[in-house]
This record gives C-alpha cells, sequence and structure tokens, in this order.
C-alpha cells in the first residue's frame, strides 16, 4: 500500500473508533483503570492522547476580524479591461474564477454577538490560473487611520480595556481626539451603517488604492467596491438589540440558510481608476485611506458580478483557517505607496504564520489551486509530499525555470528619509459633506450616537470639547447640535 496515496480526510474513514495512528479502539467510553473503582492507568494510550487532542482543539483567535462567516462560488466578468490589465482571471467577459469569501465582525471577539455596531470585514479570495488574489477589504470604503504604525494603538484603544475586560467609550474617544483623519470613518461608523442587517445586505470595499498593469505595462490607480444586488440594509434603533437578544449568530445563519435554500447572495463589482499622473491635482490624497475618490470625478466602472453558491463543509477548516494576506496578487494587479497598505503587506502574513504556522498556506482552503513549485520546505506542520532531490536553485538537475516577466509600476523615487504625515490632511471637508447629504433622520441618530459616546463618566472634558471642534469644523450646525444636547443632558 503507497503509504502516500492516502491524505488526511474524512472521506477516508474507518467503520469503527482508531486512535490517530490508526490503531483500533475497543472502547471510548471507559478509561483503563486499575479494578473498576481505578485509579486510571498512563498506559492508557487513548484516553491521553484523546484529552491532549482535546486540550489543543482551539488555535489562537484573530486579534481582529475573530467573528466571522465563510462561503464559497465564483466571479465572472462581465465587462472588458484589458486595456487596464493583464491579470488572467479578468481576460474576457464571461470567464470564471472559483473564490471563497469571509465577512466577519473587526474588534469584538470570536463569540461576540454579529449585531455590535463594529466595521466587517469583507474579504475575497480567488484561486486563478496565477495563484491567488486576496481582495482584503472592508464594508466601508474609508478607514480610521493613514498610516500602520498606529495600527496596534488603534487596536488596542478599540478593544476591551486591559484591566476590566470591558469595551469603554471613554478610551476609544481619547485615543482618536489625537486623530481627526478618523472622523470619516466615524461617519460610516456611527451612521445607520454601523450595524447592516446581515453580510447579504452589505457593500464592501477594497478600501486601499491598488494598481493595474496592462501587458503595455502601463499603471492606473484602482479602487475596487462590491455592491450587493439586492441592496444595502441596516439594523437602527432598538433593532440590533432585538436582533442579537435573539440569536447572537443571526448573520452567519442568514448567510448559511439563503445559500442553502438557493437564494444565492450576489454582488456586483465596480472599479474607479485614475491615471498615476494625475495624483497631485487634487485636494485629496489619492493613496490616503481616509478619503473616498468623488464618483462625479471617477465613476464606477462595471467589472463582473460574484456569487456566493455552495456554503463551507466544514467551519474551522474553512473559516478559522481561512487565511487572507493583501500581498497576495497576481499579474496585472500591483500595491501602491499607500502607508497603510505597505505595512498591511508584512503583518497579515505575519499574523497567518504565528496563528496557523508556518506552512499556512499548504491548508487546502488556503492553497492555490494552479500548479505551483518553489524551495519552501519542511518547518512545523509540513504536510506536502516531495521526493526530490534537488532543493535548491538553478540546478542542471531540476529544470524549473523563472516565469515569463510580467509589467510591474516602475517610476523614479527620491527624497529624504523621514517621519512625517503626507501634506494633503483636508479632515473635515468630506465627513461635513457626508453629513449633510442625510436626510434629518439619520442626522438625528448620529447626532444621538455622539451625544450618547461623549456622555461617558470618563470622557474628560478637554476630550469632549476635543470632539465638538472637530464636528464643528466638520459641520457648523453639527458640532451646536452635539454640544446643546449634551448641555441639556448634563443639566437633567
Amino acid at each position: 500500500m503507497d503509504p502516500y496515496k492516502f491524505r488526511p480526510s474524512s472521506a477516508y474513514n474507518s467503520p469503527f473508533f482508531t486512535t490517530n495512528s490508526g490503531a483500533p479502539v475497543w472502547n471510548n467510553n471507559s478509561s483503563l483503570t486499575v479494578d473498576a473503582r481505578g485509579p486510571i492507568l498512563l498506559e492508557d494510550y487513548h484516553l491521553v492522547e484523546k484529552l491532549a487532542q482535546f486540550d489543543c482543539e482551539r488555535i489562537p483567535e484573530r486579534v481582529v476580524h475573530a467573528r466571522g462567516a465563510s462561503a464559497k462560488g465564483f466571479f465572472e466578468v462581465t465587462h472588458d479591461i484589458t486595456h487596464l490589465t493583464c491579470a488572467d482571471f479578468l481576460r474576457a467577459p464571461g470567464v470564471q474564477t472559483p473564490l471563497i469569501v469571509r465577512f466577519s465582525t473587526v474588534i469584538h471577539e470570536r463569540g461576540s454577538p454579529e449585531t455590535l455596531r463594529d466595521p466587517r470585514g469583507f474579504a475575497v479570495k480567488f484561486y486563478t490560473r496565477e495563484g491567488n488574489f486576496d481582495m482584503v477589504g472592508n464594508n466601508f470604503p474609508v478607514f480610521f487611520i493613514r498610516d500602520g504604525i498606529k495600527f496596534p494603538d488603534m487596536v488596542h484603544a478599540l478593544k476591551p480595556n486591559p484591566k476590566t475586560h470591558i469595551q469603554e467609550k471613554w478610551r476609544i474617544l481619547d485615543f482618536f481626539s489625537h486623530h481627526p483623519e478618523s472622523l470619516n470613518m466615524f461617519t460610516f461608523l456611527f451612521d445607520d451603517l454601523g450595524i447592516p442587517l446581515n453580510y447579504r445586505h452589505m457593500e464592501g470595499s477594497g478600501v486601499h488604492t491598488f494598481t493595474l498593469v496592462n501587458k503595455t505595462g502601463k499603471a492606473t490607480y484602482v479602487k475596487f467596491h462590491w455592491k450587493p444586488t439586492c441592496g444595502v440594509k441596516c439594523l437602527v434603533g432598538e433593532e440590533a438589540v432585538i436582533v442579537g437578544g435573539s440569536n447572537h449568530s443571526h448573520a452567519t445563519k442568514d448567510l448559511y440558510d439563503s445559500i442553502a435554500a438557493g437564494n444565492y447572495p450576489e454582488w456586483k463589482l465596480f472599479i474607479q481608476t485614475m491615471d498615476p499622473a494625475d495624483e497631485d491635482k487634487y485636494e485629496f490624497d489619492p493613496l490616503d485611506v481616509t478619503k473616498t475618490w468623488p464618483e462625479d470625478m471617477f465613476p464606477l466602472q462595471p467589472v463582473g458580478r460574484m456569487v456566493l453558491n455552495k456554503n463551507i463543509d466544514n467551519f474551522f477548516a474553512e473559516n478559522e483557517m481561512l487565511a487572507f494576506c493583501p500581498a497576495l496578487i497576481v499579474p496585472g494587479v500591483y500595491y501602491t505607496d499607500d502607508k497603510l497598505l505597505q505595512t498591511r503587506i508584512f503583518s497579515y502574513a505575519d499574523t497567518q504564520r504565528h496563528r496557523l504556522g508556518p506552512n499556512y498556506l499548504l491548508l487546502p482552503v488556503n492553497a492555490p489551486k494552479c500548479g505551483h513549485h518553489n524551495n519552501h520546505h519542511e518547518g512545523f506542520m509540513n504536510f506536502m509530499h516531495r521526493d526530490e532531490e534537488v532543493n535548491y536553485f538553478p540546478s542542471r538537475f531540476d529544470l524549473v525555470r523563472h516565469a515569463e516577466k510580467t509589467p510591474i509600476p516602475s517610476h523614479t523615487i527620491s527624497g529624504c528619509r523621514e517621519k512625517t504625515i503626507i501634506k494633503k490632511e483636508n479632515n473635515f471637508a468630506e465627513p461635513g459633506a457626508r453629513y449633510r447629504s442625510w436626510a434629518p433622520d439619520r442626522q438625528q441618530r448620529f447626532v444621538d450616537q455622539w451625544m450618547s459616546a461623549l456622555s461617558d463618566d470618563r470622557v474628560t472634558h478637554e476630550v469632549r470639547n476635543i470632539w465638538i471642534s472637530y464636528w464643528s469644523q466638520a459641520d457648523k450646525s453639527l458640532g451646536q447640535r452635539i454640544a446643546t444636547g449634551l448641555n441639556s443632558k448634563s443639566n437633567m
């Protein structure tokens, strides 16, 4: 019998219980003891293995995006964009690519309710013929910070107090009072969009600016946007309390039940594009993730559709061990100098190696579905079978060669080494315009959210005034409404 023929799989089950090594277990109900009363013997290997395996059942929880749900499906190109990119999976209308998607909350823990106010992760892994492309984004098109060096502090502020293990508003408002760049993100988080109805009724965004490169090497800046065909719906007021109180996994259940019933969720993919030569012409920095690109200047262009038509087979194998990294791109797609993206290129893969081990990309859910070859081997939990004698490059005994060169953006970079912020901050204009675009009732709900947050007993007078000043600079009437409301509450 070929020992490498069968990989571990539940499809190759024995009809009776065995140990991990395949030895039959004749009694899985009783420990081996001295007489009927015991004590238990250490030589009961099955007992020891069973307990030890159970003790190691949980892997480290994700620091962020711990609570999530996944589904599988396909992406189909509907519009030709080969003038923008040489990416194989976008080569022609009608081309389909298998994929898996993971939706998630961001800050809260693995077992937390899915109705809490929080950004939602929207991560898509395309299994292309040229390797995996991970489009790792959120349901909002902007982010709290523009430089990844702030990310650990930001997450610490949003996470529970390390002393009490309670998420507390004063800590969040204290941290972000130092970062007015966060105002635009808060117009999404404290808006109705802060609590989606479920995962099917929310938009997705790549957040970052990426680069598309065509076969001639021409580069184009791009932003990715997912639009649900069933529309955007949210939970407002007490709706979230009622839904979360009846089922803390309501969004996971909705996604699973919809697919099982044949009501397949679908999103349209749109892009916005910009010529990199024009990036200095605007009042905002196009690589600043705290800003959106105005759609009247950069209209949405349709690209394709994503359909989720298959539920995952196992939650642990295809959700907990599913690992995304924005560094995973394919020819025809490239990075930009976006400061947050540049740090995520390193940080995500580093996190996955900690959570899942150095060979996490060998796990079936993460492995590419195309042929792949390199000399990375051994290490913890490496289960790839290798019988090659040559594990170095180059070699006259191994005919593997370099792939054909693919174009990447090329431009001359010059400047001084320095730690600095971008020049075009412009932190207040877009949040103010967004607030003024809402209906009065939606504006009032936003004001109520801020009054509630700023009424926290541990929010200092200084921090409260900073936030009123910020919102006044975004929209004078908004700052006045918050200040007036807080004064009324304090006089009650």
